[in-house]
């Protein structure tokens, strides 16, 4: 239902945007406006188009089993992850006795 409509619409997208190209250089050409002028037209054509696709698109589908290898599996169903020993944090190193500089009195 849907998807007949999606790919109608898909496969007239080049056509329509070759049109409306076509359309825009035959009004600069009679003199009537400049391509400069008209271009953003091709834009807002294409925005027109990109939204009667997506709204006539298929509905998503639920999440249930994946057509691909190994199937899908829903939030929850993986095993925990392996615990990672903690950190080790450097061993501490003592403070000099002497500052860097050597006994400044």
């Amino acid at each position: 239902m849907n998807t007949r409509r999606s790919v109608f619409l898909q496969s007239i997208r080049g056509p329509v945007l070759l049109i409306t190209l076509g359309v825009l250089f035959a009004i600069h050409q009679a003199g009537i406006l400049s391509f400069s002028r008209t271009w953003p037209l091709l834009i807002i054509v294409i925005g027109i188009m990109k939204l009667l696709e997506r709204s006539s698109g298929p509905v998503p589908a639920l999440p249930g089993e994946y057509p691909g290898r190994g199937g899908y599996q829903p939030h929850g169903a993986y095993p925990p992850p392996a615990a990672y020993p903690p950190p080790q944090q450097p061993p501490a190193q003592n403070p000099p006795s002497t500052p860097p500089g050597g006994d400044l009195k």
